[in-house]
Formats: C-alpha cells, structure tokens, sequence
C-alpha cells in the first residue's frame, strides 16, 4: 500500500509539473497557429505600407491629331487705299459720290468744269479732217505722177501733227474727270462742288475692302509655325471668327520688337468687316499628336519647368516638360506627354519626382467628357 501511494504521489507531481510548463496543446495546432500568424502579419504590414504610400487620381488621356496654333494681336485693314487727285486744275463742276458709297472700278467720283477745253478739242478735230483731206488728195497726186513725192511726204507731216493736237486734246478733256481705280467705298470726301481745285488736290479717300486684311506681328519664335497659302482665322472684337488665307510673312523683322509681319487675306463680299479693327489673328500649323488635359494638371518641377506629372510601371512618380500646342476653353492642348502615359490629374502638387505613390484611376466619363470638351473648344 505504501508502495502504490508513493507511486501515485510521484504521478500527481510529475503531471503538476508538465501543466506547470504549459506545453499541453497538440502538436496540430501548435503548426496551424504557426502557419497563420504569419500570413496575417503579411497582410497587416502590406496594408500598412499601402496606406503609408500618398493616393493620386491617375487618367490614361486619349490623345489627339491637333493643329498647332499662335494668337497674335492684329487689326484689320483694307486691301487697297488711294487718294484719288484731280489731274488737272480747276473747279469741280460735278461731285457724284458721297462718303460711304461704294463704287465700281471706272465710275466716275467727279467732274471738273472744262473751261475751254472741249472746245480745243473740237478744233483739233477739225485741223485734223483738213489735214486728213489735204493729205489723201496730194498723196493721189503724187501717185498720178503730178505732184513731187516732197509735198506728199510734207502733206502726211501735217496729217500727223493734226493727229498729235487731237490726242492732247482728248488727253486734257480725259483730265477732267476724276475715276475710280478700282472697286472700293468712298470713305472720305476731301472737296465740295463749285471747289477750285489744282493739279495733284486731293478729292476723295478710295479703300477697297473686299478682301479685307488681318495684319499683325508674329514673334520669332513662333515663324515657323504658319506659312504663305496656309489657312489662319480671324476673330473679330465683335465675337465673329473668320477665316482666310496666309498671303504675306515679312521676311524682316522689325529693328524695335523683333517680329515678323504677317498678312491675312479674308473674302469680305458685303463689306461687313471694316478697317481699322481690333482683332486677333490666329495662325495654324501642321496637326501634331497632343494630349487635352485639365489646367490644374500642369505643374512646375524644382528647376521651375512647366510639365505634367504621370506614373509609371513602377508607381512612381516621373515628370514631364511640356509643349503648350494650344490653350482651348476647355482644356490645355500638351505635347511631350508620352503615348499611354498614366498622367496624375489628382495630387499632383503634394507628390515629388521619384516618389512611390498609390495611383487610383480616374472616371472614364470624365476623361471622355475631357477630350470632348478640349476638341470643341480649340479654335
């Protein structure tokens, strides 16, 4: 009996002891806490480092075939303007026009009084009919053998001064009337009827206003960018836009501004447009292919380029310079982004070059509604 309960006591006591050190799990278990504890710090710490990581709002942009554009200062300007003069002194016996109308090339604008000058006219006529006759009737004479070949030759002579007196005095009446050169609109009146007038007054201001011309000053820079026979707008002070051909790039530049002429010929059949107004001459060059985006997208890197900032295959960060193609209402016109570029169009100012960032990608229907709004919108 003693025998048994030393036995059991030892028993209890070994067993007290082993409960003591908490090894009592199954091996099992022991594997599967070990297996899993693991796998869910992996987790935790991911989602940790991706909160960590700043979120931008990315956008694969289509991109665009647009044509390059410069905006220059202009005015219009009329394609003709002449003083018409009087040729010959005098006073005005008839003024035909008035200020404002338009008038057909060979109209005449006035007439000057003739003062004896018809009259010279006729008398010419007259010496030359004499002439002429005496000149045919010694001329057969002369054929006839009756007359020496001299007096014919001096008869002709005669005929021919007769003809010159006649030309001049056509030339003197011709004098009287002041024509227009071309078709146009009076837009001055310089004289009144009943004026004296003198050889070389001014009558009245002729501008011709179909075409009518957009002239303005395009930088150096930008030379290359339009040429003679492209196609350029106009839009007007009053809103309308119009377009018309290159028809002049100086070749000079000016000495004070450093810029180039340029001259944009424009139809203008109902003398709608007139000149002397402000207007805005829009150049275009050969499409490019370019990226509308947002103006808040444009940043400014740590050497002060402008550019846009995308992501790339890693998630970081890379900056790009850009290239203004054109400034429409809805959007910036870019090039320089690259083709498929995951532009940032959220949090681009809090994120640097080189910086891992979580990209988020944007609405599809507000990047369409994007490029919808940046094609409408260039002019």
């Amino acid at each position: 009996m003693k025998s048994n309960r030393y036995i059991a006591i030892l028993v209890f006591l070994g067993s007290a002891a082993w409960i003591a050190t908490g090894e009592f799990s199954s091996v099992g278990s022991q594997a599967s806490a070990a297996s899993e504890t693991p796998a869910a710090e992996a987790t935790e710490t991911q989602a940790e480092t991706t909160k960590a990581l700043p979120t931008v709002g990315v956008a694969v942009i289509p991109q665009i075939d647009h044509a390059r554009s410069v905006k220059i200062s202009g005015v219009t300007e009329a394609d003709k303007e002449t003083t018409l003069t009087a040729r010959a002194g005098g006073i005005i016996d008839e003024l035909l026009v008035r200020q404002g109308d338009a008038v057909k090339e060979g109209d005449v604008i006035a007439r000057i009084a003739p003062e004896g000058r018809e009259a010279a006219l006729r008398s010419a006529e007259q010496a030359l009919e004499q002439a002429k006759a005496e000149a045919d009737a010694k001329m057969r004479l002369v054929e006839k053998g009756t007359l020496a070949k001299l007096q014919g030759d001096a008869a002709m002579s005669a005929l021919r001064a007769a003809e010159s007196q006649v030309e001049a005095a056509q030339a003197e009446v011709d004098k009287l009337d002041v024509i227009a050169p071309y078709d146009g609109v009076i837009d001055v009146v310089q004289v009144e009827d009943g004026a004296a007038v003198s050889t070389g007054t001014g009558v009245a201001k002729l501008i011709a206003l179909d075409p009518i011309i957009g002239l303005g000053e395009v930088n150096e820079s930008d030379l290359g960018v339009a040429r003679v026979g492209d196609k350029a707008d106009l839009r007007l002070v009053n809103g309308e836009t119009v377009t018309g051909t290159i028809r002049y790039i100086s070749r000079e530049a000016q000495a004070a501004t450093r810029t180039f002429t340029v001259e944009v010929e424009v139809a203008n059949p109902d003398l709608t447009i007139p000149s002397g107004m402000t207007t805005e001459v829009i150049l275009r060059g050969a499409p490019v292919l370019a990226t509308p985006v947002p103006r808040s997208v444009v940043a400014l890197n740590d050497n002060g380029e402008l550019g846009v900032r995308t992501v790339n295959e890693n998630d970081e960060v890379v900056f790009h310079p850009i290239d203004i193609v054109d400034d429409s209402t809805g959007a910036l016109i870019l090039g320089g982004i690259p083709k498929g570029a995951r532009v940032i169009v959220a949090g681009q100012n809090f994120v640097g070059d080189g910086v891992k960032v979580n990209p988020v990608e944007a609405d599809a229907e507000t990047i369409r509604k994007l490029v919808e709004e940046a094609t409408a919108g260039a002019i």
